[in-house]
Parts: C-alpha cells; sequence; structure tokens
C-alpha cells in the first residue's frame, strides 16, 4: 500500500507544473527539535486552543435558545441561519487551509501571523452575536444581522483554528509530546483575548522534522488529491464524520429534548454543565488509556460506552437524579470524541510523510479537511432535526416529544455504529506508530546523506 501511494505522489507531482524555489538544487534538511517538549510550552498551546473549544460549545448548546427565547425569531429562521452558518463554516476551512499552505513563512512561522491577525476580529464577532438589535429593527434586519455575524464569526474562527491544529505538527519533540498536548487543549479554559496572546507568546513554532529548501510549489487540485488519496486519512475523516454526526445530533437537540420532552427546561445548564466538567476530568484518564492500551481501542472503548447513557436519558422522563447520572456517564465518551480523533490525525500525517517525503507543505490541507466534515456535519445534523421538527411548531406535543427522543438516541447511535465499523479498517496502530518513526528517521538521515554528497 505505501508503494503505491507513493507513486501516485510522484505521478501526480510529475503531472504538476513545478518551479523550485531559488537556492540550488540540493534539498537542504533542516531538522525539527528532538527533545522532549517543555511542560510550559504544552500548557501555552493548550489555551490557545480553549477560544474554540469554548465558543463552539457555547454555541452548540446555546444559540438555537438565544434566538428563539431572547431574540424571539420564528424557529424556521432560526434553524435557517444555524444551517447556512454551519455550511458557510464548512466551505471556508479548506479555502483557509490553502491560503495558510502558500503563505510566506515569517520569522514568527507561517501559522502563527495567522492566528494572531484573526483574533482581534473574532472576539468583535462573538461579541456581535449575543448583540440583540431585534427591538430597534424589523425581522428581516434581524434575520440578516444573526446570520451575517454568525458567517463573519466563523470565518475569523477558520482562519485561527485551522493554522492551530496544523501547529500541532510544528511544536516540536515526538508523537508522545503531541499527543499530550493534544490532551492539554481539551482541560484548559480560558478567555479567549488572554488565550491567544499566551499562545502567540508561549509557543515557538519548528519547521517540521524536514523542510527542503528547494520545495516545489503544488497547485490546489494536486494537493488536494494527494491527501484525498491518502487511505489511513480516509478512514480517519469519515469515521470521524459519522462521530461528529451523532454527537452533533445530540448537542443540537438537547436543549430542545430537556424542554419539550424531558420537562427538565429549568435544569438544562445545570445538566450541561455536568456533561462539560464530566468530560474535562475524564481527558487525564483517557490520555492514559490510550498510552497504555493504544488509541484505537481507547476510541472503541469510549464510544461504545457513550450507547447506554443516550438510551437512558431518551428513556426515562423527567427524572432529574438519573439524567444527571446519565449525564455523567455520557461526558466520559464526550472527552473521547475530543481527544481521540485529533490526537490520530497527527499520526496519518506522519505516515503520509514517510510514503511520500518529497511533498512539503500540506499539513494545513490535511488539517482543513478535517475540520470541514466536523462542520459539515454540524450543518448537516441541523438540517436534519429541521426536518424532522418541522420548524416553527416547537409546543410540547406528543409527536414532537417522540422525535426529539428519536434524535437524541436511535438515530446518534446508528451513527455511531457506523462510524466505528470504519474506524475498524483504520490501519495506523501501535506497532505502525512505531514503524513510522524509524522510517521518518530514516528519511532523515538518507537527506542528510544526500546533502554531504552534494556539498563535497
Amino acid at each position: 500500500m505505501g508503494s503505491e501511494e507513493g507513486s501516485l505522489g510522484e505521478k501526480l507531482l510529475e503531472e504538476e507544473e513545478t518551479e523550485p524555489q531559488p537556492g540550488g538544487s540540493v534539498r537542504v534538511l533542516q531538522k525539527g527539535n528532538g527533545r522532549a517538549l517543555p511542560f510550559c510550552r504544552k500548557i501555552c498551546f493548550a489555551v490557545g486552543g480553549a477560544p474554540y473549544q469554548m465558543t463552539g460549545n457555547a454555541i452548540g448548546f446555546f444559540l438555537q435558545i438565544f434566538l428563539l427565547d431572547v431574540v424571539q425569531m420564528e424557529a424556521f429562521y432560526a434553524s435557517l441561519i444555524l444551517f447556512i452558518g454551519r455550511v458557510w463554516d464548512a466551505f471556508t476551512d479548506p479555502i483557509v487551509g490553502f491560503l495558510v499552505s502558500k503563505s510566506r513563512r515569517t520569522r514568527f512561522g507561517k501559522l502563527l501571523p495567522w492566528i494572531l491577525f484573526s483574533m482581534p476580529f473574532g472576539v468583535a464577532s462573538y461579541f456581535l452575536l449575543w448583540f440583540s438589535p431585534s427591538y430597534t429593527m424589523s425581522w428581516k434586519y434581524s434575520f440578516f444581522w444573526y446570520l451575517m455575524t454568525y458567517c463573519a464569526f466563523h470565518t475569523c474562527m477558520s482562519c485561527f483554528h485551522v493554522p492551530y491544529s496544523a501547529l500541532t505538527m510544528f511544536l516540536g519533540g515526538g508523537q508522545c509530546d503531541r499527543d499530550s498536548a493534544t490532551a492539554y487543549t481539551m482541560v484548559i479554559g480560558s478567555l479567549y483575548f488572554l488565550c491567544s496572546l499566551i499562545l502567540l507568546l508561549g509557543v515557538k513554532e519548528h519547521t517540521g522534522c524536514f523542510a527542503p529548501k528547494d520545495h516545489f510549489h503544488m497547485s490546489y487540485v494536486t494537493g488536494l488529491k494527494l491527501v484525498m488519496s491518502h487511505k489511513p486519512y480516509l478512514s480517519l475523516t469519515f469515521g470521524f464524520l459519522f462521530i461528529s454526526l451523532a454527537f452533533q445530533l445530540v448537542q443540537n437537540n438537547f436543549a430542545l429534548f430537556c424542554t419539550h420532552a424531558a420537562g427538565l427546561g429549568n435544569h438544562f445548564q445545570h445538566i450541561i454543565f455536568v456533561i462539560l466538567v464530566s468530560a474535562t476530568v475524564m481527558v487525564p484518564f483517557w490520555q492514559w488509556v490510550l498510552v497504555k492500551f493504544g488509541k484505537k481501542i481507547a476510541l472503541f472503548v469510549g464510544l461504545i460506552w457513550y450507547i447506554p447513557p443516550l438510551i437512558i436519558i431518551a428513556t426515562v422522563n423527567g427524572n432529574l437524579p438519573v439524567i444527571i447520572v446519565m449525564a455523567i456517564a455520557a461526558g466520559v465518551s464526550l472527552a473521547v470524541a475530543f481527544l481521540l480523533p485529533w490526537s490520530m490525525l497527527p499520526d496519518v500525517v506522519d505516515d503520509f510523510r514517510a510514503k511520500n517525503p518529497h511533498c512539503v507543505d500540506l499539513e494545513p490541507l490535511f488539517y482543513s479537511f478535517y475540520v470541514f466534515f466536523t462542520k459539515f456535519a454540524a450543518g448537516a445534523s441541523l438540517g436534519f432535526s429541521t426536518l424532522c421538527l418541522q420548524p416553527g411548531s416547537c409546543e410540547y406535543i406528543s409527536a414532537v416529544a417522540r422525535t426529539l427522543k428519536v434524535l437524541i438516541a436511535p438515530v446518534p447511535i446508528t451513527l455511531l455504529l457506523i462510524g466505528l465499523i470504519i474506524f475498524y479498517s483504520y490501519p495506523i496502530n501501535e506497532a505502525r506508530r512505531k514503524e513510522l518513526k524509524m522510517e521518518l528517521e530514516g528519511v532523515v538521515k538518507s537527506w542528510e546523506v544526500e546533502l554531504e554528497e552534494n556539498t563535497l
């Protein structure tokens, strides 16, 4: 499989009209920092990821309720805003990934400047999103106000999160350091501005394990073909797509479920708080599990654990103590959904590097399309929920309650099982990770020998 994918990459590069950068025909090797990643840098990197996690959870759980109850917008238009915004968000990620991969490297790197300049616009658009001008304008202007601010916020977050997630590959250190840095991002929480500032001041962007000086400029189409022809990436991405659909479907409908099906609308925020606290507390445990038993085993155990809480939450009626206990159990699996897929993506990128050592600067494309499928899952779940609930009539009737129960348990469980079937074919296990480490070291050594021979 490796030779086939490697030959495909070489063939695509031969078909591509390339122009080497000035500086000679010899590949100049720039080795990354092989030392262990400092604890302080892990913390700074983790703090930098908090804005995306915090704002995403706040919008996912509360924006729909805000538009319906505070803005007093009709359910159809509120759902339309959320759906269009998610679709817009999904398509901005690959575009931003391409622009990031083509941007020039500065003395601060090529990823950190994107984070710096998108940060103030993200802060402004997020605050405007929760501003309610509906008392001074008609419902039409109110609709377009929230649609534009929602799309603007997601555009800024794409410019922030795509380079931030790709920065995982350029922190320095090795596989274990990247895994623990990813785990730290799921634990830390703080303010948007403060988090971005700490990230910019505390993290140094490395050039990676190897970066040829005379690298070839690759078109967007060629880079996309290379990325989407990588089989481990396809397995991980499509498995993650169905897992995200399952979790997004629960998240998007949980507020309506508590209000109109479970009769616990007054306790909704408390249940959400319990889920998020449980997820945060369990991240270190799952980090230990993936180190001890491997990522694939941790993924399967953690996601299967999500099924019983969903069934019990959907079947009990208004029993707050039982739902609180099940919320704690659901938070355990939520930690896996947050941690494991993002921890597995660097392994896929390493696998691609080992099979295609001549292809560089494609990391933003890997991460941007990964994010694209996450956003696509959110938009698809919103659209599906809108169709099922027939927006405009959210009264407490038996038909709506039954539909919400189906959207909370049977449908997400089905999507979860499909995702797990796809993940079963994911080829990178712990043995393959060890092989990748040796293969990448071999690539670096071969380039060092080539460099020495050409400089004699």
